[in-house]
């Protein structure tokens, strides 16, 4: 799923009709979803957060700058922040399946609309800049509002989009890709604000001011300050006073979070405060943050426990809150402060109970059918593989095997986590297909669409069992890995494992022969299909006799 994150910061923070106004050009576009309205009085600005499928992302982000330059006159504004135009900023942030260079693609996309449509000029800043002079947004809002005409005669400033010079009441904006920016503070057991700002120089990516033996600031020739750089890269940090817990903070920006990661962060300031003979207790998001954020942090703590890192999404999160003591405030759901939750809030299929799923399926509709039933016996198989992962992971005559084992592990919870996808994506093709076929058919021209979009549906319909199909192979090479290892108490999981693989694949399969019947004409994609589908059920019909003959072999010895 395609989703990427857009933050526009309006220059208004005190009108509640105005920006009322505003966001309601956002939440009018199907597909997009407000996360977070938040107004500023004391610097009249407004910071907007929403997020969705990049085109209706783009679309919704210029319907809320174009009302912006109707509804703001930057003649009469005033305002504690730095601002250059009615939308001050526009940054775009990939979240999943976006990578930066499309996400750059899309920022090019709005802003050549923005200064075609709106006669707005516009630089492009951060990945998105062209040169290098424009990548920080200080340097480009330097002279803010009213230096911006001066500035936009300069050949050196010419803008990106748009006209060369200052649209009088909405200003210039910028736009651009940026990273995910995390807001994440740690606690003390102290109240001396002093202390947190000591450790946050420490850590900063600016550092400190370089001083000599007496303590004095040392400055180059030109008088400017020396400093010498914290140990995190891509972090902003002070230190805070929180009077509500009677607590001081270390307060941070994490704008890179791939290259810095929370977790590093968190061991970092832990690191500093016991130099100081000091205590971590707990840190808090302030916002949201991305939930592989949040799982690799569970990894990097079952690896420092000695435990299998080969366990549920849902498991990783809890490790992850539990060990850096996110819900020492305030209790931490999941659901609220991961961005790709919030975003993904559709009905599913595998959120159902297991007997409403069951009744579902025993209703008169033809979906959920037997395309979503093989993912989910795929599903089981790979939970299985896992299990009998975890269970071994931690018995001493396996502890020579245990980085294969902790590789097991994670690749079946990846497999699991794609078969339950393909759950709802089975029944959510076959919506579509049927969708297809109720397409008007009253014109020539609505026949020939419509035909199109059948034959592009079915291809899709056929697309997701054999999607299902092929990932049954590494289903079973998963639980042949779980026999070979050898532990015979867990012998019989493992062959269900296997068993719930083969019954993924015949269940595909079937789904793939039955959809393919419609697509005989489709040569080149019907043979494709048919034999590669062939080529794997013949496969894995020798490996499942194999496998039975392993475990059985175990099971009548026992």
């Amino acid at each position: 799923m395609k989703l990427i994150e857009c933050v526009p910061n309006f220059s208004e923070g005190q009108n509640k009709q105005v920006i009322d106004q505003i966001v309601m050009q956002i939440t009018s576009v199907k597909g997009v979803k407000l996360l977070d309205v938040d107004p500023g009085k004391d610097t009249n600005r407004t910071v907007v957060t929403f997020a969705g499928h990049p085109d209706d992302v783009i679309n919704a982000a210029f319907l809320a700058i174009s009302k912006a330059s109707q509804l703001i006159d930057m003649k009469h504004h005033k305002g504690a922040h730095a601002r250059m135009g009615a939308t001050d900023v526009c940054p775009l942030i990939p979240i999943s399946g976006v990578t930066e260079k499309e996400c750059i693609e899309y920022s090019h996309k709005l802003a050549k609309k923005v200064g075609e449509k709106l006669k707005i000029p516009v630089f492009l800043y951060e990945k998105s800049a062209k040169a290098k002079n424009r990548q920080n947004l200080a340097i480009i809002r330097q002279g803010e509002y009213e230096g911006m005409g001066e500035k936009l005669k300069l050949k050196e400033w010419a803008p990106d989009y748009g006209p060369n010079k200052l649209n009088i009441k909405s200003g210039v904006t910028a736009i651009g890709v940026r990273e995910f920016l995390i807001a994440y503070n740690i606690n003390l057991n102290t109240s001396d604000k002093k202390i947190a700002s000591d450790i946050a120089l420490d850590i900063r990516e600016a550092g400190r001011a370089k001083r000599d033996k007496n303590g004095k600031i040392i400055r180059d020739k030109n008088g400017t300050m020396i400093k010498v750089p914290g140990s995190l890269k891509n972090v902003k940090a002070v230190g805070w006073y929180l009077e509500e817990f009677n607590v001081a903070q270390v307060s941070m920006n994490l704008i890179d979070y791939k290259s810095t990661s929370v977790h590093s962060v968190f061991e970092e300031v832990r690191k500093q405060a016991q130099k100081r003979g000091l205590r971590v207790t707990g840190s808090e998001l302030v916002g949201l943050i991305p939930l592989d954020s949040l799982v690799d942090a569970g990894k990097f703590y079952l690896d420092k426990q000695n435990k299998s890192e080969g366990v549920s999404e849902k498991q990783l999160i809890h490790i992850a809150v539990k060990s850096m003591g996110l819900d020492e405030m305030y209790a931490f759901n999941a659901n609220e402060k991961v961005i790709d939750y919030m975003i993904d809030d559709s009905k599913k299929l595998i959120n159902e109970t297991i007997s409403d799923f069951a009744n579902e399926l025993s209703s008169e509709s033809p979906a959920p059918g037997g395309g979503s039933v093989s993912a989910l016996a795929g599903s089981m198989s790979a939970s299985l593989s896992s299990m009998v992962a975890n269970l071994s992971f931690g018995k001493k005559e396996f502890i020579n095997e245990r980085k294969k084992i902790n590789k097991i592990g994670i690749n079946a919870q990846i497999l699991k986590k794609d078969l339950l996808q393909l759950i709802d994506d089975d029944t959510k093709a076959f919506d579509m297909l049927m969708s297809a076929f109720r397409l008007p058919k009253k014109t020539e021209q609505d026949n020939k669409f419509r035909s199109k979009q059948i034959l592009k549906m079915s291809k899709h319909v056929t697309d997701i069992p054999f999607k299902t199909l092929k990932k049954s192979i590494e289903l079973m090479s998963l639980s042949n890995d779980t026999i070979e290892l050898g532990n015979h108490n867990c012998i019989s999981d493992a062959g269900v494992a296997a068993e719930m693989a083969y019954s993924c694949a015949y269940g595909a399969y079937y789904n793939v022969k039955i959809n393919l019947i419609e697509l005989k004409e489709e040569k080149k994609y019907y043979n494709n299909v048919k034999n590669e589908s062939e080529k794997i059920i013949s496969n894995l019909d020798k490996q499942i006799n194999q496998i039975r003959n392993k475990v059985l072999k175990v099971l009548n010895n026992g």
